[in-house]
Parts: structure tokens; sequence; C-alpha cells
């Protein structure tokens, strides 16, 4: 087990380094290692560390290690309580990551990004990061990430008191930790996820009065924490695992655990410290220590009293708590005054669980004294607290299943969104490069090697070869790159000119130098089946084709795509169908499964109608000389 003042010998080698490192370069990375490894153990020893390295970071540009700088300082406020500046650290981090890190470094981001919107009660922000944190993991899989993921999504469903998913869940999280565990050692964070798990598993065992269960859950909590010097949250979890000992009538057990909360100094959090305090009082007031409770409560009131504001309910419980040791002692004014403070803090946050608690107590203390009447009208407000905490939960109990009812809803909306889009993702593979096409690359591959051109049979082949595979890599993924994209596209295109159309055809591709086409993201199979109908409809009979495609950013969520063609026009084009004068082999259904793909996505995406829009091309004589198709592309996020 890890003391505090324990080190581990790599930590205390690279802080031996530091100290005689004099080249700046050198020294952030230190920093950056060092940082890395105390924002887990010890966010003040982080906080220097982090400090030294901005000073140098204003001096040295390093976008990675300022990357790295910025997520540390985001963890490091989360831990530190200060949520907006967490927050503002995780988006400059986030904003970086547009254009350098790779997916694992943002799934990983979104997730921790997540705990701190969850902390900030903006759960629905929280959720979307997690989304987006998903569909990353299931194109890019890797368990680690995956554990953590699904432990926010368990904080996520304690949060709406979903108790039932949320246990589920966390014990899905450490089934998979506990895996990868047996095939490597866990990494530190990956320890610090396991914390959390048995944090929020100990928190829905408190309020479903499982009280065995919660100290087992909150002391697994303080081995993994004490053993791994993850002591950033010490004093929470010692308060926990005393007021779950309290819980269950066991003060003397729980007293031990408060004084180590008191004792540790690495968590920051003075809200923890005088819980402790207050607890510690009130297990001495048990045994009759009505001094020493009253200086214990004193001295959670005083560490409270930073944050009044905050802890209305505590000082509540506290003025209670005095009240009765005042009680006790037979000093009725002291009590009386104590009592009414009790209920004016409780009264100030409408807390009717609370008031219905006070209002017992003074009922007990006038029974007590003989004030029958008196305590007659505080036990009839105990009792009508106690009902309007109830209507309280009820209505509360409601809007939950609304919210759960509204929210499964939606995923079921989203999930056979997305099944309805697989299904057609199959058709449009089946729909995709006609066997005209593919049969006549083969003939003419066929060609070269009777005809002895080894050479060009091999080059062709390959190229063939190589089309044929990323066709079916892509068949099973929902996006890929624009750059996957249009490389499947030049490949599409250039066996076309070479194999089919022995060089009668030219095409271009163009890309908007404002599109990042190597980290957006486009739905499979998208694009083809128009240049296909190009191919098939308008130039398969004219000489010196012409097919161009052009992308440009339309807006944040669309690229615009153009499909142009010199061909014959679709006027012709139809009437040579009639005529049945290219036969009966390609019936142009990837187009029309493309649309139908395109508006489920645009749904999904933007919510938007889908824009897919055909134009004729005419010359200066009015003539057909082209067709041009214009498709609307929801991009996806991948990083």
């Amino acid at each position: 087990m890890l003391g505090k003042s324990d080190k581990l010998p790599e930590i205390a080698k690279l802080e031996k380094q530091l100290q005689n490192q004099t080249d700046n370069r050198k020294k952030l990375i230190l920093l950056d290692r060092l940082a890395s490894y105390y924002v887990l153990t010890n966010v003040k020893e982080a906080q220097n560390y982090l400090a030294e390295q901005l000073n140098i970071l204003t001096q040295e540009q390093n976008p990675d290690l300022e990357l790295n700088y910025h997520l540390n300082t985001a963890f490091v406020e989360n831990q530190m309580y200060n949520f907006p500046i967490s927050a503002f650290h995780y988006r400059k981090a986030l904003e970086i990551l547009k254009d350098r890190g790779d997916v694992q470094q943002q799934a990983e981001t979104y997730i921790d990004f997540s705990g701190t919107l969850i902390n900030l009660d903006r759960q629905d922000e929280a959720q979307e990061f997690l989304r987006k944190a998903e569909q990353l993991l299931t194109a890019f899989p890797d368990k680690s990430l995956q554990a953590r993921l699904i432990c926010r999504q368990g904080y996520l469903n304690l949060y709406f008191n979903n108790y039932t998913k949320a246990i589920e869940l966390f014990m899905k999280a450490d089934k998979l930790l506990v895996a990868l565990d047996r095939r490597r050692k866990l990494s530190l964070k990956d320890q610090y996820f396991k914390s959390l798990i048995f944090s929020g598993l100990g928190e829905v065992y408190r309020k479903n009065e499982d009280r065995q269960k919660c100290v087992d859950a909150y002391k697994r909590v303080l081995k993994i924490s004490s053993t791994y010097g993850l002591r950033n949250r010490l004093s929470w979890h010692f308060l926990n695992v005393g007021k779950a000992f309290m819980a269950m009538g066991e003060h003397e057990k729980a007293e031990n655990f408060f004084e180590n909360a008191i004792k540790i100094k690495d968590d920051v959090s003075e809200n923890a410290r005088a819980g402790a305090y207050a607890n510690l009082g009130y297990c001495n007031f048990q045994k009759g220590a009505n001094k020493e409770a009253l200086e214990l409560l004193k001295k959670a009131e005083m560490l409270y009293g930073e944050r009044k504001d905050e802890n209305l309910i505590n000082f509540s419980i506290i003025e209670s708590w005095k009240a009765r040791i005042f009680a006790t002692q037979k000093k009725s004014n002291k009590a009386r005054k104590h009592f009414v403070k009790a209920y004016e803090f409780a009264e100030k946050v409408n807390d009717y669980r609370q008031l219905s608690s006070v209002c017992k107590d003074i009922a007990g203390f006038y029974a007590n004294l003989g004030d029958y009447k008196n305590a007659y009208e505080y036990q009839v407000w105990h009792d009508i607290m106690g009902e309007r905490y109830m209507e309280e939960m009820n209505r509360q109990t409601m809007m939950e299943l609304e919210v759960k009812y509204e929210a499964e809803k939606k995923k079921q909306e989203a999930e056979m969104l997305r099944l309805q889009a697989a299904t057609l993702q199959l058709k449009a593979l089946r729909a995709q490069m006609n066997p005209h096409f593919i049969y006549n690359a083969l003939n003419s591959i066929q060609n070269y090697i009777t005809s002895n051109e080894q050479n060009s049979a091999v080059t062709y082949l390959a190229k063939f070869a190589k089309l044929m595979r990323q066709s079916l890599d892509n068949s099973d993924l929902e996006a890929i790159t624009l750059e996957e994209e249009i490389t499947f596209l030049d490949n599409y295109l250039y066996i076309n000119q070479k194999l089919r159309f022995e060089d009668n055809l030219s095409y271009e591709i163009k890309v908007d130098k404002n599109i990042e086409e190597d980290i957006m993201g486009v739905p499979t199979m998208i694009v083809q089946p128009y240049v296909e109908n190009a191919i098939e409809h308008g130039l398969r009979r004219k000489k010196n084709g012409m097919v161009k495609l052009f992308f440009s950013l339309e807006n944040e969520n669309t690229i615009l795509c153009i499909v142009e063609d010199n061909g014959v026009g679709r006027s012709k084009a139809n009437e040579l169908k009639e005529q049945n004068i290219y036969g009966n082999q390609h019936q142009s259904k990837g187009t029309k499964v493309t649309e139908e793909r395109l508006a489920l996505l645009h749904k999904t995406q933007l919510g938007e109608k889908v824009y897919v829009v055909t134009h004729d091309l005419k010359d200066s004589n009015n003539k057909p000389c082209g067709t041009k198709v214009e498709i609307k592309i929801p991009i996806i996020d991948l990083i």
C-alpha cells in the first residue's frame, strides 16, 4: 500500500532528471510525464508541474504537449471541484484534437469531458459526448475505454435514479476491467475508473438502503485508492465508509473512518472534512460525550461556512443535533433556539424531508417537557411535511419516468433508423458496380493475359482486386473518411478508363481546400452509384467522355458533391433505354437505394430534408451536353 510520502521509483527518477535538465524541450516532456501521473495521485503536485509546463509552452510551441497540458489541467480542475474551468480546458483540447491526435485520444477526451459535464448538471451534453465516444469505439474497439464509457453511462443512470440500469452498467464496466487485468496490468487511470465504478455502486446501495453492500462497495473504493496512491478523493472515501457504518448503527467503526477523513490533507474538499467533523460529533453525542460533540459540530460549521449557501441542509442537520444535545442537558431555551434555526435553514430550500425530521425532533422535545399542545402541533406539521415530501417524490418519479420514456423512445427510434440504414447499405452493396462493369474489367484483364502482356495484366488485376477489397471492407462500416471515399472513386474511375473504355474516358476529382478530407467522415458507398449512373447512361456510347467530381463544404454539417458528365443527357439516355440499346443488364437501382439512405442519414444526423438535385446541361445551341448531379452528404463525426 502506498503511503503519502511513497513514490514509484520511475517517478522519483523523472523528478531527479527534471532537476538537472536545462533544455526546455526535454523539460517539457519530463513535466508532461510527471503531470500525467500526479493528476491522478496528488493534484497539488500536478498543479506545480502544469504551471511550469505552461510557462515553457508560452516560449516553445509544441501542439502535442499543449494538448496534454489542457487535458491534464481539465482533469485537475475537475478534481479541484472547479468544473467550469475544467470544461474550458476540455474544449481547448478538443479544438487541438481536430488537427492532431488519434481516435483513442478523441474517445478518451469525450469520456473524461462527460464526467465534468455530469458534475455541471449538463446531462444532455454529457450524453451526447458519450454517444460520440461510443460511435468511435464501435469502429475502433478499445476494451479499457469501453469500460470507462460504460462507467460514465452508469453515472448518468444514477443521476436519473435509474438504479437497476446503473448497477447493471457498473457491473459490466468492472467485468471488462477484470478481464483486461488478466491480459495486462491495468493502467493507473484504469484503477481510477475502477474506484469510480465502486463509488457509483456504493451510492446506489446507499440510496436503496442496502447497507452492508454499501459498506463493502465504499471499502473497495478505499482499498483501490490507498493501494494505488489515488489520494485526491480520500477524504470523501473515508467519509462515505463512515456514514455507511453509521447508518448500520455501528458508531465505533464509523468514528475511525471519520477521524481518517479529517487527517487526510490531499483531498482539497473542505466539505468532506466538514462532513466528517459533523458525523463524528453525532457519534460522540450518541455515546454521551456532549462537550466533545459540540466542539466537533462547531468545527464542521466553520468549514461549511465558507460555502454557506451550498450547505443549508447540512447547517439544518447540525442545528438539529445541537438542539438535541442541549435538550439532554436540560438546557431547554438553547435547545429551542437551535431547533428554530434548524427549521429555518431547511425552510430556505423547501427541503420537506428535513423539515419533517426537524418537526419530529421538536415534537419529541416538547413531549419530554410535558408541553403536549406544542408536541401535538409539531407532530401534525411532521405529518404534513412528510406528505409534501412524498408528493414531491411522486412528482419527481413521474418526471423521471417521463424522461426515461422519452430517452428510451429516442433510443429505439435511433436504433430503428440505424437498422434501416444498415439494410439499405447491404442493398447498396448488391446494387453497386453492376455485373456489366465487372465482366468487362475481367474480360480486358484476360485479353492482356492471352496477349502475353503480363505487366499490364498484373497491374490491372492488382488494381481491380484492390477495388473489390475496398468495396467489401467498406461495406462493413457505417462511415469512412472522405479521403478513403475519394481513393475508392479514383480506383473505380481508373479501371473504367483503362479497362473498359480503353482511354476513351477522362476523369477529374477536385476537393475544396477548406475540406479536411483525412478526418471528415462520410457514409460509405454514397457517391459511386451516381458516378456509375453517369458512365452507364451518359457516356457508354460516347467517345472522349468526361466525368468531373467536385467536393466542397456546404456548411459545418454537410459536404456538397457535384458529379458532372459530358454525356448524351437524360432524355437521350431514356430514349436509348426504351429502344433497349443497352440491354437489361443494368437497372440503375444504386441511386434509388442511395437516396433512401441519404434521407435516413440526414434525418438522424441533421434533422433536415435530403437534397439530391439533377440538372440537364445544355450547350450554346440549347442541345443536351451532359448531366450534373448535386448531392448533399451529411458529415459523420469520426474523430
